[in-house]
C-alpha cells in the first residue's frame, strides 16, 4: 500500500496510542466490570469486551498497513497513477476538479484526495492528458476529461 510520509506516520501513532493507552484503559475497565458481580448480566463487562475486540481488530489492521506500507513518491508521469495530481473537467457542466489519487486509508474528498478504489478514481488509473473517462454512478453516467497530469 502506497501512504503519504504524513498519513503512514499518523497510522503508527494510532497504533502505539491503541496498543498502550487504549488497551489499558480496557483493561481497567474490564477489572472495574468484573467487581461488579455476576458477569452474565453484567452490561458494564460486556460493552468492555466488545470495546477491546474492536481495538484489537484495529490494532490488527493497522500492524498489517504499517507492515506492508510504502511511502509514496512522487515521481512525474504522464500515465496516472497512484499519487498523481490531476485536473479533470466534467464533460456536462465543464466543472473543473483538482485531486490526488490515494490508497483508501488515505481518502479524504474535503482534502482532495480521492481513493483509487472509489469509481471516479479507478476510472482515472491508467490514463493521460487529454483521455475521457466515464463511470456509472446512482446519478447516472458520469464523463470527465483529463486536463493535467502531473
Amino acid at each position: 500500500m502506497l501512504l503519504s510520509k504524513e498519513k503512514l506516520e499518523e497510522l503508527k501513532n494510532e497504533l502505539a496510542h491503541l496498543k498502550t493507552t487504549r488497551r489499558k484503559e480496557i483493561a481497567d475497565e474490564l477489572e472495574y466490570a468484573k467487581s461488579l458481580g455476576d458477569l452474565s448480566e453484567n452490561a458494564e463487562y460486556h460493552e468492555a469486551r466488545d470495546n477491546q475486540a474492536k481495538i484489537e481488530k484495529r490494532i490488527v489492521e493497522l500492524e498489517a498497513i504499517v507492515k506492508d506500507a510504502k511511502v509514496m513518491t512522487h515521481v512525474k508521469s504522464d500515465v496516472i497513477r497512484v499519487g498523481s495530481h490531476i485536473v479533470v473537467k466534467k464533460k456536462k457542466e465543464g466543472t473543473i476538479r483538482e485531486m490526488t489519487l490515494v490508497e483508501s486509508e488515505e481518502a479524504d474528498s474535503a482534502a482532495g484526495k480521492f481513493s483509487v478504489a472509489s469509481p471516479l478514481g479507478n476510472a482515472l488509473l491508467g490514463h493521460k492528458k487529454g483521455d475521457e473517462v466515464s463511470y456509472e454512478s446512482p446519478a447516472g453516467t458520469m464523463t470527465y476529461v483529463i486536463e493535467q497530469v502531473a
